[in-house]
């Protein structure tokens, strides 16, 4: 650790700001040493990322081999993009670095001051903003109008939790568990998954391991959105209480009921805002889809077609309503799944082969005669045949009788 990462992380406990200063210079430093130690000329994992190399291209001419892709532009383009960019990022910490580490740190930050207008650094900003409201709080709880022998019986006095004192206390601690607590959880996180970034890069090149990439990925987004959220958030809550801190001032050494119960309210506020921050963040990176690496579910789940057969009577070239049915009937409807089905074999079209499917025929049995004949108004290309050797007393198909269907697999 060099001597100013050093004097920061000496600094933790004088306050919130000098807090997150030491937490941002050791993270920085413990990645740049990890990603030395990794993939790095001279790291330990450099054989490792030659061989995983090595078999990329080989499982590519394999792949040429059986015939299961090709040499065109459709084809390569990709893998080489993804080649390039993965030897570049494990290898590199200048372009690791650029791309990174600023995007998931300097990024949020920046946006964050954009939308405060503040002209350095929003994170400490807000946490000066802190410092000076745990100032205000102490100065409200220990000081007493007798002076500064007043003031040190201030301070040693016993607090019960449901005092004035104690509720002011009380919301203090909540404030500061959901700020700062939120912003130093988010920035070791997102150090330790920056530090582990190498790894989860090179399991790129794999459709097998390809997931935990998308998932290293979505992490990185997550941690880096939290500490933009909680600072925008803590921001608006640290205006409301800037009234609440006021009114404790005008009578030092006293604290009302009223402000006090204020301030633990926008305290316990704050820490549901901040659970509610880290639930959007996580809604917002399980639906990336990472530039089309994670497959949709929805798509590949499929729906349900229904066909619906209308059951009406009384119509020129269709059957009447069989027997113990009304018009007006609800119609039957005959569920379907997704699934793609051949062309049937009678269809002139495409000369695919048909797959397996389903057909249901229902077919009326004329009343008084044992001739069978389909439900359907369409002629058929079999009409004609054998009427005249049809009996004299054979009515025809479409008089009243039964029904039956009959379902081929």
């Amino acid at each position: 650790m060099n001597v100013n990462c050093q004097d920061a992380a000496n600094a933790v406990g004088n306050g919130v700001a000098a807090a997150l200063q030491g937490v941002d210079c050791v993270a920085a430093e413990m990645t740049g040493e990890a990603f030395g130690r990794l993939f790095a000329p001279g790291g330990a994992l450099g054989p490792v990322l030659t061989i995983l190399l090595g078999l990329f291209i080989a499982l590519f001419a394999i792949g040429l081999l059986l015939g299961r892709t090709n040499l065109s532009v459709r084809s390569m383009v990709p893998r080489m993009i993804t080649l390039g960019l993965v030897v570049t990022f494990a290898t590199s910490w200048i372009a690791y670095q650029a791309v990174v580490w600023n995007l998931a740190i300097a990024a949020p930050d920046y946006l964050a001051s954009t939308l405060t207008g503040d002209a350095g650094s929003a994170t400490t900003t807000f946490a000066n903003k802190i410092d000076v409201v745990f100032t205000a709080i102490e100065q409200a709880t220990t000081t007493q109008a007798g002076g500064q022998e007043g003031a040190g019986a201030g301070a040693g006095e016993n607090i019960s939790a449901f005092s004035p004192k104690g509720m002011l206390w009380l919301g203090a601690m909540l404030l500061l568990l959901g700020t700062v607590g939120v912003l130093v959880t988010a920035r070791i996180g997102l150090a330790v998954l920056v530090a582990l970034g190498p790894v989860f890069v090179v399991m790129a090149l794999f459709n097998g391991t390809r997931g935990l990439f998308t998932g290293w990925l979505k992490g990185v987004v997550m941690l880096a959105l939290t500490p933009l959220f909680a600072v925008l958030g803590g921001s608006v809550m640290l205006e409301l209480a800037v009234p609440v801190l006021s009114s404790l001032a005008l009578t030092p050494g006293e604290v009302a009921a009223r402000p006090a119960m204020a301030f633990f309210m926008i305290g316990a506020v704050h820490v549901a805002l901040m659970i509610m921050v880290l639930k959007v963040s996580a809604t917002m990176v399980s639906g990336w889809r990472v530039f089309g690496l994670v497959p949709d579910r929805l798509a590949e789940g499929g729906t349900q077609t229904v066909y619906t057969i209308a059951q009406t009577g009384g119509v020129a070239g269709q059957a009447p309503v069989p027997a113990g049915s009304t018009v007006g009937s609800p119609s039957r409807q005959i569920p379907i799944s997704a699934v793609t089905t051949g062309a049937p074999a009678n269809d002139p079209g495409t000369g695919l082969a048909p797959a397996a499917s389903r057909e249901t025929r229902i077919f009326t049995n004329a009343a008084g005669s044992g001739q069978v004949q389909p439900l359907t108004g369409n002629p058929s290309r079999t009409r004609g045949i054998g009427t005249r050797f049809r009996s004299p007393g054979t009515k025809p198909a479409a008089a009243a009788g039964n029904s039956k269907t009959e379902t081929f697999q």
